[in-house]
C-alpha cells in the first residue's frame, strides 16, 4: 500500500486502522505529512493535531488516545509528554531541532515509547504500528535497533559514552525481552 507521499508499506495487522492519534507540532507541513502517512494508509484513523501547547494540552486533557506524537521545541514537548504518559497515552517524541542523546535519554526516562527524528517521518507508520503491537520495552527494542545505525551516523560511534551504564542497561533491558 503507498502513502499520500508514494512510499510503499505493507500493512499486514491494520494496527491504526480506527484508533484516535494526537500529533503536536508547530511546524503545519509536518503535521500535513503526518496526515498524509498515516491517513494514506489507515483512512479509518482518527487524527487530531495542534500547533501549540495550549491547544494539545486541552486534546490531551479532554480526549482519550491510543497514540500521541509529540514536537519536543516550540509546542514543550516534554511537559506534553508527561501528561500523556499519566494518562497512559503511548507516546513518540519526534524531533528536528532537538535531536541529541540527551533528549532521546530524556525521552526514555520520562516513559516515551519511541523517539524518531523528523527526517525519519515519511518512515513513521511501521514505527507506530510496532508501538501499538508490543509493550513498551520490547517496542523500543525493535525501534532503537531500527534507528541505532543513524543515531550512531548522526552523533558518531561513541555517542553513548557520556552516560555508558545507562545505555548499557537499557540495552539489556530491550534485548533480554
Amino acid at each position: 500500500m503507498k502513502s499520500k507521499t508514494g512510499k510503499e508499506h505493507t500493512v499486514t495487522a491494520y494496527v491504526l486502522d480506527g484508533k484516535r492519534v494526537l500529533a503536536v507540532d508547530d511546524e503545519p507541513e509536518i503535521l500535513e505529512l503526518l496526515e498524509e502517512e498515516i491517513l494514506g494508509p489507515y483512512p479509518n484513523c482518527k487524527l487530531d493535531k495542534a500547533t501549540t501547547f495550549k491547544a494539545g494540552a486541552e486534546m490531551l486533557a479532554s480526549k482519550t488516545y491510543d497514540l500521541v506524537i509529540l514536537d519536543i521545541m516550540g509546542v514543550r514537548g516534554f511537559e506534553l509528554l508527561e501528561r500523556a504518559v499519566t494518562r497512559d497515552f503511548p507516546t513518540v517524541m519526534l524531533t528536528g531541532h532537538a535531536l541529541s542523546p540527551e533528549a532521546l535519554k530524556r525521552s526514555i526516562e520520562m516513559g516515551a515509547r519511541a523517539y524518531i527524528p523528523k527526517e525519519k517521518v515519511g518512515e513513521i507508520v511501521p514505527f507506530l504500528e510496532e508501538i501499538l503491537q508490543y509493550e513498551n520495552l520490547p517496542g523500543w527494542g525493535h525501534i532503537y535497533q531500527n534507528l541505532k545505525g543513524y543515531f550512531d551516523k548522526r552523533w558518531g560511534g561513541y555517542w553513548q559514552k557520556s552516560d555508558e551504564e545507562f545505555w548499557r542497561e537499557f540495552e539489556h533491558k530491550i534485548t533480554e525481552i
